[in-house]
This record gives structure tokens, C-alpha cells and sequence, in this order.
């Protein structure tokens, strides 16, 4: 894949997964149910795509690394953090659809991603299940922590260090507003 395909994916990734990431924060089972069956169903297609590019992300990054090269105007401390937070983030996602994953194999019915898909047999352990939910919970709002983190460093590179970091990944309709 060249370098202008690859950023070209990665950014309808990047732009697809930050909605879904806030209608998480948002929007949790309960509020779902609340919804009624639509609000339940509009829920877990989302679940199901955010599940489906988490799992694109890993396997590109996996595959190929991060899109990013070493910017000269990044101080040390900087890159060390750029570094770190990229993975972390990929990562994170990762562990939230295995999570995810593992609420269903732990339930005591059989869950389906967008009321289509099972996601697992489910076992039948309530103890295991609550625990998963809580690492789940936990996991998920400390990754949107780190995002947050993420964008307010991309923000301070751009305004402080003029390197045009937001222009790279923006949407070329943003271009003219950075």
C-alpha cells in the first residue's frame, strides 16, 4: 500500500472512530435500553463497527507500524511521548474489542453484535462477567482520557511548534481553518 493510501485510510479510521468513541462516552447499555429496541439496536451496530475498525487499526499497525516519521521540531521529551501515546492508543482499542469480546463469552445469553452477529458461547459466569465489565469500563474511559491527551498534544504542536500536525491528519475541508 503506498504512503498516500495508507494515510488516506487511516484518516477515514481516525475521523470514523472519534463520533463512535464520544457516543460511547455518551451512551452506555443502560442508556441504550432506555432507547428502547431501536436505541438497542442503533447501539450495537456501533458497537460492531467500532469493534470491526479497532480490530482494522491493530491489524494495520501491526502489519505496518505507525504512519508517523520523527519530526525535527519535536523536543526528545516530546517524541518520547508522541511514541508512547500512539501505541498506547492502538493498543487500547485493541483491549477494549477483546473485553468487549469477552463480555459476550462470559454472559449467561448469547450476545450479538448488531443483533446479527454471536459474539462468543456464551459460559454462564456472572462473577467473571462483572469483572470484565468493570476492567471493560475502566479501560474504555481511561483510553478516552488518553485521546483527549492526545488531541490537546496535537493541538500544542501545532499552534506551539508550527509543524502543521493537525494538517496531516485533518480532513482537507479543515485545511483552511488550520
Amino acid at each position: 500500500m503506498n504512503q498516500v493510501r495508507r494515510r488516506q485510510l487511516l484518516k477515514l479510521i481516525h475521523w470514523t472512530m472519534l463520533p463512535l468513541v464520544v457516543w460511547f462516552l455518551l451512551v452506555g447499555p443502560p442508556e441504550a435500553m432506555a432507547m428502547g429496541s431501536f436505541g438497542f439496536a442503533v447501539h450495537s451496530n456501533l458497537a460492531l463497527i467500532f469493534v470491526l475498525l479497532c480490530l482494522i487499526w491493530t491489524g494495520h499497525f501491526l502489519r505496518n507500524g505507525l504512519a508517523t516519521a520523527r519530526t525535527p521540531k519535536l523536543p526528545q521529551w516530546a517524541q518520547q511521548l508522541h511514541w508512547w501515546m500512539h501505541r498506547l492508543i492502538i493498543w487500547g482499542l485493541f483491549f477494549v474489542a477483546m473485553t468487549g469480546f469477552l463480555l459476550g463469552l462470559t454472559s449467561n445469553s448469547l450476545l450479538k453484535a448488531g443483533g446479527f452477529l454471536p459474539i462468543a458461547p456464551p459460559l454462564g459466569l456472572p462473577q467473571l462477567n462483572a469483572l470484565i465489565g468493570q476492567i471493560h469500563t475502566i479501560e474504555f474511559y481511561g483510553l478516552a482520557g488518553l485521546i483527549v491527551l492526545h488531541a490537546v498534544f496535537h493541538i500544542w504542536r501545532h499552534l506551539y511548534l508550527k509543524d502543521n500536525a493537525l494538517r496531516i491528519m485533518a480532513p482537507k475541508l479543515l485545511h483552511r481553518y488550520l
